[in-house]
């Protein structure tokens, strides 16, 4: 596998002002549904044991217990996610000691919403970006998108020695709170989701974090109805048809062994996995399926408590918070979305 050698020179991110308790969604969640909903309260343990404390969201949490059309929840999505996409900029281009002007390429992942012209264009007069930058916006990836985005931004800047490459992932997940969806999937879906962004600035031949060492991704056959969106005339409706940590129990581990593998790696050279926090039972799945101590994935159990699950954002939560702490000589960042795809980055710390 060709190796990758840009740098990730800063990571940054950002969330609404709005929070909301698991206790408080969960109350509301059974205001909603309860009584129209004949097997809630056998779904309704999701809340306790989803391994979530609080998460934020672009509106007040009453907010969501009105139907809104797409009309609706499409304003607030180009609002809010221009807003989100901005702050996290902002915070990632000063971390990384440059300005608008110096970014030569945008990579925007989302995948909660739908804008065109895309975000990074609505944000590009209040970052200051150039007329001339580069835009990659990229939709679908799901909960995978964080990481992908950054296999996308690293193999831009290695292609333009050099050049800055700003990567921003947000999502909007509560805007497919559904009202009208008298389904498991919709009541999980109440349970995990919450709203942030997330910004890296990547370039290559420069001092960083971490060196973006390798990328790579496996799709799973047949696999289609695992995770994705319901496309009907009100939005979109979360479709998770098949148990994911029971999959990732299943499957992940092979499918990471051939990725290091190509990499001329193997799991024991690892010494730390940086993971999407789906779910408590995902991570739980995910430290039994790749033969990890339980509790060895406490970065991503905090994020999980204090964010949700924020789709393609949270493993570059996860990252951050990784970063802070200290990256060590080799990591893997990896995420599942739909598809079903693994993706992966692996990361050589700066003193390696």
């Amino acid at each position: 596998m060709p190796e990758v050698n840009a740098q990730l020179c800063s990571i940054a991110t950002a969330v609404p002002e709005h929070v909301a308790t698991q206790g408080e969604i969960a109350e509301r969640a059974r205001r909603m549904f309860g009584l129209r909903m004949p097997e809630f309260d056998r779904i309704a343990p999701v809340f306790e044991n989803a391994g979530i404390g609080s998460r934020h969201l672009v509106r007040p949490s009453g907010w969501y217990e009105h139907d809104r059309s797409w009309t609706d929840r499409t304003s607030v999505y180009l609002s809010e996610a221009t807003r989100l996409f901005i702050a996290a900029s902002r915070i990632a281009l000063d971390r990384a000691g440059i300005s608008g002007e110096d970014i030569d390429c945008v990579v925007t992942v989302s995948s909660t919403g739908i804008a065109t012209p895309s975000l990074e264009t609505r944000a590009a007069a209040a970052l200051n970006l150039r007329r001339d930058v580069g835009r990659v916006p990229v939709f679908g990836l799901g909960c995978a998108g964080g990481v992908t985005g950054l296999s996308i931004a690293a193999r831009l800047a290695e292609a333009r020695p050099g050049s800055n490459v700003l990567l921003v992932a947000v999502e909007l997940c509560s805007l497919a709170a559904r009202l009208d969806k008298m389904t498991k999937a919709n009541i999980v879906a109440l349970a995990l989701f919450g709203d942030g962004a997330a910004a890296a600035v990547v370039r290559t031949g420069a001092h960083g974090h971490a060196r973006i060492a390798a990328a790579d991704e496996h799709t799973w056959p047949d696999t289609l109805d695992i995770m994705g969106w319901d496309i009907d005339p009100q939005g979109f409706g979360v479709i998770f048809d098949r148990s994911i940590p029971q999959f990732a129990l299943e499957y992940l581990r092979p499918a990471i062994d051939g990725m290091l593998r190509r990499q001329g790696l193997s799991r024991s050279s690892i010494d730390r996995f940086i993971c999407h926090p789906g779910g408590a039972k995902i991570v739980q799945a995910i430290e039994a399926g790749l033969s990890l101590e339980a509790g060895t994935l406490d970065h991503e159990r905090e994020i999980l408590a204090r964010f949700g699950n924020m789709s393609a954002p949270t493993a570059l939560f996860v990252l951050e918070r990784a970063v802070t702490a200290g990256l060590p000589s080799l990591s893997t960042l990896m995420a599942l979305g739909p598809g079903f795809t693994l993706s992966t980055v692996t990361l050589a710390g700066a003193e390696a």
